[in-house]
């Protein structure tokens, strides 16, 4: 089963649409959540729909202002509740800005038939560079990226689904890995986001977001300050640091509310240590 929330994607969604519809392994459902469009989006879903009848275009009662993680789980909800998810045994949440083979979906699933605890997983994604090129997003070995990952509805059940607060995408992982599941993503499966991560909300916003995320997953205080000073040497130079930093204390001066508990925030600070000692050695070892 697959539920894609979707919001004024006319430009890429048919790229997502032929991507999916051509899959060697092609679902049994797939649910695409309008969430208050106001471009031709829905009309280009209906068209595709009327074709291949796996697919269900539903409107969220609920659409509102955009707000990234928040907004986009509601809509996911509202489709993957709507229809009932337990009758499947694989949750894919797909954006609708994304390209992949044709064998994407199949090479995955065989991945989950293989591994009874794999609980979440994805491949990688491009995107484009400044040249052009497509470049691999680099992501920890744990992570599965939330433009398109694959759960195994056990372990969505489990977990409690996705929450409804930015930093999904982490708190499942952290969660699902508390709990005995493996997360992670494969290399040699690709696909291509064609919208650049923060081109919706803009880089200094997002960096913001992604301070206050790390805050309420509760990760390692060391290596966010690490995080901090490497990411003063990316565009936006310097304030893309500093927004990250203040997203952060924001958060701790406001005293917001943990996204998961204190053993699973010790998880946490596990793998990332564990990133660290290995971007040491890796270090070392160059030199």
């Amino acid at each position: 089963m697959i539920v894609s929330p979707v919001k004024d994607e006319e430009r890429y969604v048919e790229m997502t649409l032929q991507s999916v519809v051509g899959q060697t392994l092609p679902p049994v459902l797939w649910v695409v959540v309008d969430d208050g469009s106001k471009d031709g989006t829905a009309g280009i879903v209906r068209k595709y729909a009327a074709t291949n009848p796996f697919i269900h275009l539903v409107s969220n009662p609920h659409a509102g202002m955009r707000q990234t993680g928040s907004a986009v789980i509601r809509a996911f909800n509202h489709g993957c509740w709507e229809i009932g998810a337990a009758g499947h045994d694989f949750i894919v949440k797909l954006d609708c800005d994304l390209s992949f083979e044709k064998d994407y979906f199949e090479r995955l699933l065989q991945r989950f038939l293989a591994e009874e605890k794999l609980g979440i997983a994805s491949g990688v994604y491009m995107e484009r560079d400044m040249t052009g090129a497509w470049k691999e997003i680099e992501m920890p070995s744990y992570h599965a990226a939330g433009a398109c990952k694959v759960i195994r509805r056990q372990c969505f059940e489990q977990i409690g689904g996705f929450v409804t607060a930015a930093g999904w995408d982490t708190v499942d992982e952290i969660r699902a890995m508390a709990r005995g599941w493996r997360t992670t993503h494969f290399p040699d499966l690709r696909m291509k986001h064609h919208k650049q991560e923060g081109s919706g909300i803009g880089l200094v916003k997002t960096g913001i977001m992604h301070g206050e995320i790390y805050y309420l997953t509760g990760g390692d205080k060391l290596f966010f300050a690490l995080k901090v000073l490497h990411r003063m040497t990316a565009k936006p130079i310097v304030l893309g640091g500093l927004a990250l930093m203040w997203g952060y204390v924001r958060s701790l001066l406001a005293r917001k509310q943990p996204l998961v508990t204190a053993a699973e925030s010790k998880l946490y600070q596990t793998r990332l240590r564990e990133r660290m000692h290995a971007q040491a050695k890796a270090v070392i070892a160059r030199n």
